[in-house]
């Protein structure tokens, strides 16, 4: 299933990437995120524990169709981490934002839309993790940008909506997975 999953996002990126060089573009974007996965659940303490928010990166490849109302797909490799107490979890994933947006006023546009997330590793300082749940979740983006001819910068907000957690194998606790975080990013039309 997860296999089928990720060629079809493929398969949609591709296309959309073909044809958004025949329509607006496509290019390259890169930027810093700053946010935490979810709660850590203490299992002998019986309490859930709130990550401490770090600052990650991102980098990747989207296309763009369309010009006062666009279709956005993108690809991009994303890095994560949070700190709980003095251990920190970092997570590597692909994430691929299908996103719908509308031109504002001149250069100001908005945009929103799901984002299909693959979990490619994760990390918990000295502590060994369990299979996460699923490896493939979804999520949603949705911010403000600014784009002046080939250069462009957007804020968003992205928060995973699939429950997904990870157990630990030494005991009952458990760590959500799901991202909550704003993403600023810098991206060039080629």
């Amino acid at each position: 299933m997860k296999t089928l999953l990720l060629a079809l996002v493929a398969m949609i990126s591709i296309t959309a990437l073909t044809h958004a060089q025949t329509a607006n573009g496509f290019g390259i974007k890169g930027g810093i995120n700053y946010g935490a996965n979810g709660d850590y659940f203490d299992s002998a303490a019986n309490s859930y524990e709130h990550p401490d928010r770090n600052i990650g990166y991102h980098f990747g490849i989207f296309g763009k169709v369309g010009n006062r109302i666009f279709f956005r797909p993108e690809l991009v490799y994303t890095s994560t981490k949070s700190d709980y107490r003095d251990d920190s979890f970092s997570m590597q994933k692909l994430d691929a934002p299908l996103l719908l947006g509308a031109k504002i006023i001149g250069p100001l546009n908005v945009f929103a839309g799901p984002s299909l997330q693959y979990i490619l590793d994760s990390e918990f300082d000295d502590i060994t993790l369990g299979e996460i749940e699923e490896d493939f979740s979804v999520g949603i983006n949705f911010g403000i940008g600014l784009h002046l001819k080939r250069f462009g910068i957007d804020l968003r907000y992205e928060r995973g909506f699939s429950d997904n957690e990870a157990d630990f194998l030494n005991n009952n606790d458990r760590l959500d997975t799901r991202p909550d975080q704003l993403i600023l990013s810098l991206f060039l039309l080629l």
